[in-house]
Formats: C-alpha cells, sequence, structure tokens
C-alpha cells in the first residue's frame, strides 16, 4: 500500500472512531470539508502541517497515522 493510501486509510478509519463525520473533522482543523473527504479518497497529499492538525483533531499521535491499520489496535 503507497503511503498516500496508507493515511487516507488511517484518517477515515480513525474520524469513524471518533464519530465525526467529514464536516466535523474539517471544522476541528479549519479545512474545508471536500478537503478532507479528498484526503480520505487520498486524492489530495497532506502536508505535514495538515498531518499535525489532524493528528491533533483525532488525539492521536501523528505516527499512528503512518502505521497500517493502526485505528483498529486502539
Amino acid at each position: 500500500m503507497d503511503h498516500h493510501k496508507l493515511i487516507a486509510a488511517n484518517v477515515r478509519g480513525y474520524r469513524k472512531k471518533r464519530g465525526l463525520t467529514q464536516e466535523g473533522l474539517a471544522g476541528k482543523v479549519s479545512l474545508h470539508s471536500n478537503y478532507v473527504a479528498r484526503v480520505e479518497r487520498s486524492e489530495e497529499k497532506l502536508s505535514l502541517d495538515g498531518l499535525l492538525k489532524i493528528a491533533k483533531a483525532l488525539k492521536i499521535e501523528p505516527h499512528l497515522l503512518l502505521i497500517p491499520e493502526s485505528y483498529k489496535t486502539e
């Protein structure tokens, strides 16, 4: 799995575990919900800043977004 798809799957998995919609997550990180949707489909590459903001909003350590299916072991 390429790293964009890996991050996308983890963002989606953690977001759903937290009971957030794409709009809810977008609001927490001051991004547009369409951007979050594109990230989750791995159509948009996250900057380091974006990755850090999303990890903070999801209340996880940023490195967890780089571990395959890390949201499943939480």
